[in-house]
């Protein structure tokens, strides 16, 4: 009976330590699942910033942002040069190139074939804006082209540039009250920097004139502030496009372009002002050179701006130098 007993009870122990090595066993099996579940977990949300990175700082995204500032600076720089030399430059002995509006007409002509193959070779996403939209703001932009070249007929350059440095003014003006956009200080403080900055760089101390120049002064000024104007239409016109459709920079550089030139072609046909700059070009063959250049250079200089929509960093003023 005692030796029953003994074996029952060793029985029954040897059962209940096999008990506890299953219970042992499964509760490793789920401490090893756990650690790894939470080690995936781990993981995968440093995956999660790591690839929300990659997609805020693309590969190549500093080098291109320094070829597209580059570039355009470059650009503006022999635009700036070429435009001074055809509105400002003698030719032959007293003739002057007065023809701003086929000046301009050649350069929207540019502007929207190089606009075009962007689209084409960039594979730009559909345009939802309406034409009608593009037609309207392509009269303000036209209005501000036209007059700022016209100013040249009766202000120096660097007057010029100097009244067009103060465009981001009425662009932030005429976006707060009509297309309700609101600005930071930052914004405000920058703006007034850069107009600051550029109104010392080209004080001459009253030197900026020629007596011939000054005579006439009230008239340029008056084309300069009409062209500024004309500016802060523009503008408010693109931030209303941009916040109601689907507004490609590159489409709106073309079909505003485009119309601008059907208005111009019509304006100097019905005028006879494409005869008369025909004429011109024929005397002076190598006129057409510096219109091409000068043309090109504005459209190569456009395409830097429009792909600042790919940094957080730019002042939205949409202050592009089109004229």
């Amino acid at each position: 009976m005692a030796r029953l007993e003994n074996g029952g009870i060793g029985d029954g122990t040897q059962e209940t330590g096999k008990s506890d090595v299953v219970r042992g066993a499964l509760k490793s099996h789920a401490s090893d699942a756990a650690f790894q579940t939470k080690s995936g977990a781990g993981e995968s949300a440093a995956a999660v910033p790591k690839a929300k990175t990659e997609r805020n700082h693309p590969v190549g995204s500093t080098p291109k942002l320094l070829f597209c500032a580059v570039g355009t600076f470059i650009s503006f720089m022999v635009f700036g040069i070429f435009q001074e030399r055809i509105t400002r430059g003698i030719y032959g002995k007293s003739d002057r190139f007065t023809y701003t509006a086929s000046m301009v007409f050649i350069q929207c002509v540019i502007n929207a074939i190089f606009a075009k193959l962007v689209i084409h070779f960039t594979r730009e996403p559909l345009d939802t804006t309406p034409r009608s939209m593009y037609g309207l703001c392509s009269l303000s932009y036209l209005g501000a082209m036209m007059s700022s070249n016209q100013a040249l007929q009766y202000v120096s350059y660097p007057t010029q540039v100097l009244g067009k440095s103060c465009k981001p003014i009425p662009v932030m003006i005429f976006g707060v009250l009509f297309a309700h956009r609101r600005y930071s200080v930052r914004k405000y403080l920058f703006t007034l920097m850069i107009v600051l900055g550029v109104a010392v760089f080209f004080y001459e101390n009253g030197k900026a004139h020629t007596k011939d120049e000054k005579k006439e002064i009230g008239f340029g000024e008056g084309l300069l502030l009409f062209s500024l104007a004309m500016d802060g239409v523009t503008g408010t016109i693109q931030e209303r496009m941009r916040h109601s459709h689907r507004t490609r920079p590159n489409a709106m550089m073309m079909w505003m372009n485009i119309f601008s030139s059907l208005v111009l072609l019509a304006v100097i046909s019905v005028t006879g002002e494409i005869f008369e700059v025909m004429a011109f070009i024929r005397t002076y063959p190598y006129v057409i050179e510096h219109l091409l250049t000068f043309a090109l250079c504005s459209a190569v200089g456009q395409v830097g701006p429009r792909m600042r929509y790919e940094y957080p960093c730019s002042l939205n003023t949409y202050n592009q130098r089109q004229d």
